[in-house]
Parts: C-alpha cells; structure tokens; sequence
C-alpha cells in the first residue's frame, strides 16, 4: 500500500524546471516610485562629483596625453639600448632646459611686447588712418569706421577695460597661479604615467578575458602609437608655424614678432583650423602697421598652409591614424566645445581610436554573423 504523504512530497520531474523568481516587491508603485527617485539621486550625485572634479579630470587626461606624446621619444632611446628609466630621464631633463630656456627667454620679452603693444595702440590707429585702406573703408562705409576706431582705441588704452575681461586684477593673478599649478601637477603626473605606461596597459589587457588579450594587447599598442604620433606631429606642426610667423614679423618690419610667434604656436595646436586662426590674427594685425606687409604676410603663410596641409602634414602624421574630414571637424567641434584646447587637441586622437576600434571589433563581428539569429 503506497504512502500517501509520499506523492505530496515528491519532487518535481526532471523535465519540469522551477518556477522563475520575481520580486514582487516592485509591483507596488511606491517601490517602484522610491527605486526611480533614488536612481536619479545617484546620477545627480555622480554629475556633481563629475563637475567638481573637472579640473583634476582635466589635468589627468592631459597628463596622459603629455605622456602618450613622449613616449615615442622614449622608445627610440630604448632603441638605442637604453633602459626605459634612463631614457625617461633624459627625455625629462632636455625637456626641463628646453621649457625652462623658452620660459626666460621669451616671457620677458612678450610681457615687454604686451606693455609696448597697448602704449603703441594710439600710433597704429593714427598709422591706419593715414592709409589707402583706411580712405577707402571711409568712402565706403562712411563715418562708422572712425566710430568704430575710437571706440576699440578707448577700449585699449584703459587697463581697467582689460582687466575686466579677466574678471579683476585679482582674478588674473589667481588665474596665473593656478595656471603655474597646473602646469607643475600636470608634468608630474605625465612623469608617472611615462614611467608605468608598460604595466598600465598590461594591466588594462589582463582586464580581458584571456583568448582574447593577444588582440587587445595589439589593438591598444596601435592606439597609444597613434594618438603619441599625433600629438608629437601637432606640437612639430605648432613649432613650425611659430618659426614662420616670427621669422615673416621680423623680416617684415612688422611689431612684436615673438609675441606673435607664442600666439602662432598656442592657436595652431588647435587642429584643422587653428592655421586660419592665426592667417587672420597675423593679417589683421600686421594691417594696422603696413597693408603692403600685411599682404605679403597673407600670401606668404597662405602658401604655407597649402604647403603643410599637403606635404608637411602627410609626412609628420604618417604614424597616426587617418580619418574622413568630416569626422576631423566634427571632434574639433566637440573637443573644443566641451573642454577648450584641451579638447580639441585630443579630439582627433581619440576620434581615431574610436574608428580603430570600429574597424578591428565591431565590424569583423557584424561580418562574421552570416547566419541570423
């Protein structure tokens, strides 16, 4: 005689699987309501945390990128049968004395350039008056450019109207303070990223799975090589630049030529357009003191461009990656509107990494899946 308590305690067939588990704590609206409002909580947490720490995000990325940039320098050495450590040491040291010569050297003097540029500002005014360009202006615009130059006159002269941009004097003094801080934090922090690139991108493969770190390994070393190879051919680019715009001022008998090499090498760094940038600063500039030198600095430094866009160029950026134009005006965009130079500097590295992920990964597997699903 069978056991009844027996069929009621049985287990269930092998074919049978358990029923799902759900949380029924979820289909009351106030935990749905109380889940919803502390994910929001969360998030407007982490966006404050983001925002306050932009400044430090700001000096780690480009820490990262200085380091990515010397890193190339650093490996040729090891080339040469020098340990990493000695060659980083090297590398630091010329750097140190290059910064620190053009710091005394040139600081001075455009400081000197800066103070004689807003002494000689009613001189130059008077200068463009008395030319054709200015007669012509006049005759076909009539008095509203003499409005116009009394006003930018007035504007220049008073010291108080250029502090006011800065937000005070005070504001200024804050701002080069922290701006030296800066500086000083982020070259430190590009020392120890330089001399821990080699674990951290070890340990940033062993963060994969292991069948697939031979290819990742691989796709990070061309990353790093691309975005180090654009970086060092931007700051060549911005050099070079900075060389014709002082050599051009000084020929010329155009003023302050070394100030216009620092403006020269700071806007070119800007990718894409920081060159027409400068094309105008430099001829609008150089208008005020002579149109006929203003217009050969026009022409000159626009057959440099061509010059660079297609000889120059091609050949310092033959280790990064090429991408569309399109894509390069959009990331500058994006770059520079989201963090400044800063961010259209490393926009198109980091455009370029996304579309070598983009061809080695996403687009061998969408190629693979022959068959749908």
């Amino acid at each position: 005689m069978s056991d009844p308590s027996a069929a009621t305690t049985s287990s269930p067939p092998a074919d049978q699987s358990p029923a799902p588990v759900r949380w029924t704590a979820l289909r009351s609206p106030f935990a749905v309501g109380f889940f919803v409002t502390l994910g929001a909580l969360v998030a407007v947490v982490l966006g404050l945390a983001v925002s306050n720490l932009s400044t430090v995000i700001i000096y780690v990325v480009f820490a990262l990128f200085a380091a990515l940039g010397l890193d190339p320098v650093v490996r040729m050495l090891e080339r040469r049968k020098l340990s990493r450590t000695w060659a980083i040491v090297i590398v630091y040291f010329v750097f140190a004395l290059v910064l620190v010569g053009v710091l005394m050297l040139i600081i001075p003097t455009v400081v000197r350039q800066i103070a004689q540029f807003f002494k000689d500002v009613p001189s130059l005014i008077r200068d463009f008056q008395s030319s054709d360009v200015y007669a012509w202006l006049s005759n076909t615009f009539g008095d509203s450019i003499s409005d116009i130059l009394t006003q930018v006159q007035q504007f220049l002269v008073n010291p108080s109207n250029i502090a006011a941009i800065g937000g005070g004097v005070l504001q200024i003094g804050v701002s080069i303070v922290t701006g030296i801080s800066g500086l000083v934090i982020i070259l430190v922090l590009s020392l120890y990223f330089l001399a821990t690139l080699p674990s951290i991108k070890q340990t940033f493969n062993r963060l994969t799975p292991a069948y697939s770190r031979a290819r990742v390994a691989d796709l990070t070393e061309q990353i790093t090589d691309s975005i180090g190879g654009y970086l060092m051919g931007m700051v060549i680019l911005a050099f070079c630049n900075a060389v014709l715009a002082f050599v051009l001022y000084l020929a010329l008998g155009l003023p302050f030529p070394l100030l216009m090499a620092v403006v020269a090498f700071c806007i070119t760094l800007i990718p894409l357009v920081g060159s027409v940038l400068f094309w105008v600063i430099g001829s609008t500039l150089a208008l005020f003191s002579s149109p006929v030198s203003a217009l050969i600095f026009a022409v000159i430094y626009l057959i440099y461009m061509q010059v660079e866009a297609y000889v120059l160029t091609p050949r310092v950026m033959n280790r990064a990656v090429s991408i569309p134009g399109s894509l390069v005006v959009i990331g500058a965009l994006v770059g520079g509107t989201l963090l400044g130079l800063l961010g259209a500097l490393v926009a198109i590295p980091v455009t370029a990494s996304l579309l070598l992920i983009i061809k080695q990964v996403i687009i061998p597997r969408q190629d693979a899946k022959t068959v749908p699903r």
